[in-house]
């Protein structure tokens, strides 16, 4: 194989991943303005985004879609999240009053406020994992006394 062919191989499989990630923001688009058609129809008293989300979920929980087809749109869109916030962080210069006593108990809710998300978080995350371990184990004994007829 030469350089000259590998180059185009490479490029070629660049070229697709790229495709396939702007197509799959296509689709997250696709739900989001879903939502916004949805509040604007229905005058849901939430915003579009929200809607959008949820229909995604609900999308990916009845299998509507698979998850293949956001994936790579989907972290990409995470791994520039932080870009997103940029314009809000300058934004505050623009407010000194943010950094006074109320600025700081503003601040002080947003920590206490995100740690006790990031507590609750953990607590369901180990339920749900417990529960999942247990109906593993349970399906494991099943499976492995299926086929024995014993008599008490």
């Amino acid at each position: 194989m030469k350089s000259g062919e590998m180059l185009n191989e490479n490029f070629a499989a660049l070229f697709l991943k790229v495709v396939r990630i702007i197509v799959q923001i296509g689709i997250l688009n696709i739900y989001y303005y879903m939502g916004v058609g949805i509040v604007t129809l229905l005058h849901v008293p939430l915003p579009g985004s929200v809607i959008g989300l949820l229909l995604l979920a609900l999308s990916l929980q009845f299998k509507i879609i698979k998850v293949e087809y956001i994936q790579d749109g989907a972290g990409f869109l995470i791994g520039v999240l932080t870009l997103f916030f940029i314009p809000a962080t300058v934004g505050v210069i623009d407010y000194p009053e943010l950094l006074s006593t109320t600025g700081l108990l503003i601040i002080l809710a947003v920590i206490a406020s995100t740690l006790i998300s990031i507590y609750i978080t953990g607590l369901l995350t180990q339920m749900i994992e417990k529960k999942e371990l247990a109906k593993k184990e349970t399906e494991a004994v099943l499976e492995e006394g299926e086929g024995k007829l014993t008599v008490d």
